[in-house]
């Protein structure tokens, strides 16, 4: 075989091994998510999973890419405006282990050397040119009112997202997409304001 084919297999079991644990995380949580799980469900031996990704840490920020790409594609990009927004955040109420090892690993990712903190620094980046993309479309279109600054909606938007998935994670009974939803109301009345 040569080199070319080999690492074409490799990506393709990379790939392989994240759908997987996409899956295994959103159905035991982080914690009760074992690396042998995913091993055996891919075909592979532990040892063969850690050829793949050299840690859990690394596999686990690789499936919150992966989620990423997934939800953005799958709910976002047909839809790039706040409700595209909430599909997401209603998406998410179905896979509460992907909720927790985000609202896990977001927090850990505070501590400076965390393999963490790298990719949510990289996250809130394009989030915030995500939603601020989003917001300027709904100025021009006359949704929001032009007094609104779009940085600032953005950090508010960000925030109250990421604490109500703490929320939710303690009390199932929030309700995530009303209280975003009642949000971005008013954000929009805000935005008129002289």
């Amino acid at each position: 075989m040569t080199g070319r084919g080999r690492y074409a297999k490799g990506v393709a079991k990379r790939e392989e091994i994240l759908q997987v644990a996409l899956e295994v995380v959103a159905e035991f949580g982080y914690r009760k998510a074992s690396n042998r799980e995913i091993a055996e469900r891919v075909g592979l031996t532990q040892p063969g999973l850690t050829h793949y990704f050299g840690s859990r840490e690394e596999l686990y920020i690789e499936v919150l890419r992966a989620r990423d790409q997934r939800d953005l594609g799958e709910y976002y990009a047909p839809d790039p405006t706040f409700e595209g927004f909430l599909q997401i955040v209603s998406h998410n109420v179905s896979v509460p282990g992907l909720v927790r090892l985000y609202v896990e690993f977001s927090a850990e990712a505070t501590i400076p050397g965390h393999p963490a903190r790298e990719y949510f620094t990289e996250r809130y980046d394009w989030l915030r040119q995500l939603l601020t993309g989003m917001i300027t479309r709904a100025q021009e279109s006359g949704d929001l009112g032009p007094t609104l600054v779009p940085t600032i909606a953005v950090d508010i938007i960000i925030a109250t997202a990421d604490g109500l998935q703490v929320q939710w994670l303690l009390d199932p009974g929030v309700d995530m997409v009303e209280r975003l939803s009642r949000l971005w109301d008013g954000i929009r009345l805000a935005s008129r304001r002289p």
